[in-house]
């Protein structure tokens, strides 16, 4: 069995078989997730297979690397709400393009994808020694996206970190989207610093959607800079009132964050997943 603590995720990596996981979908499908009170905002929807991507629907998700989980059960909870568009952290290249393989075989959603990796690493994402796996984030979109920006942070803290943007379709609309990871928990100055190279882009872009864990709760100072800029989906999650945030994290905090600038929420939904030690959250916006 792996195992995650409730930081930065670390666990013994495992391998999977396709037909295993194949196996594993469908008894998903049939008996539903086995994870008890895993919603937070309303039912999720069962997993099903061949059917459109919602529009209007962008998510978040840290997907905890290396967890060895199954890339099969990772695509199965992204169909569970098969949105327009995805960021992912703490994404390994070869896992991001197997997921979209199996979103497409097993579920005929079909995605871009663009991968912002910050560093190649051995242990987190296998392959050779001289030719590690790329390790970062990922943003998965239905649309095409163009005017990809990769960027690392100056100071990563205590690994590399970075963000990414891309120029991609929400609903019908062109709409810049960032995904991003920040420092460690205990790395607030470093975070700060971060958050002032990040929002600097943002202000560029009258209307944006940016994705992240910024492991930081919403009334940290770290995260002044982008209230100033944009709101979360969750209007109950900005500061001062941060007891009233829904929590994203096995440790039951918000760390986790979808910022709308110029763009208003609809509805949003927080999935407390198996996969990994951060929920799926994803938000419903009119654009």
């Amino acid at each position: 069995m792996p195992w995650k603590h409730t930081g930065e995720a670390m666990v013994f990596e495992r391998g999977t078989r396709l037909s295993a996981g194949a196996v594993i979908v469908a008894c998903m499908v049939l008996l539903g997730p086995s994870a008890p009170n895993g919603v937070f905002s309303a039912e999720a929807p069962p997993v099903t297979a061949a059917r459109d991507v919602v529009p209007n629907r962008v998510m978040t998700w840290n997907i905890c690397n290396p967890c060895g989980e199954s890339n099969v059960a990772r695509a199965a909870e992204i169909a569970r709400f098969a949105p327009q568009v995805i960021g992912l952290q703490e994404a390994c290249e070869r896992d991001v393009a197997r997921i979209r393989d199996h979103l497409e075989n097993l579920y005929g959603l079909v995605y871009h994808v663009e991968y912002g990796a910050v560093l190649r690493n051995w242990g987190r994402c296998g392959g050779v020694p001289w030719n590690p796996g790329g390790y970062g984030q990922a943003i998965l979109s239905a649309a095409p996206m163009t005017d990809r920006v990769k960027a690392e942070y100056p100071d990563g803290g205590s690994e590399d970190r970075g963000y990414m943007a891309v120029t991609t379709l929400v609903g019908d609309r062109p709409v810049r989207v960032f995904n991003t990871h920040l420092a460690q928990r205990r790395q607030e100055a470093v975070r700060a610093e971060q958050t002032v190279v990040l929002a600097e882009e943002i202000a560029r872009y009258d209307r944006a959607i940016v994705l992240g864990d910024f492991n930081a709760v919403p009334d940290t100072p770290e995260l002044s800079g982008m209230w100033a800029l944009a709101e979360d989906t969750d209007p109950r999650c900005r500061p001062p009132a941060t007891g009233a945030c829904t929590p994203t994290t096995d440790w039951r905090s918000k760390f986790d964050y979808i910022f709308l600038r110029n763009i208003a929420p609809l509805r949003h939904h927080v999935w407390r997943t198996p996969y990994s030690d951060h929920d799926v959250l994803h938000t419903d916006v009119a654009t």
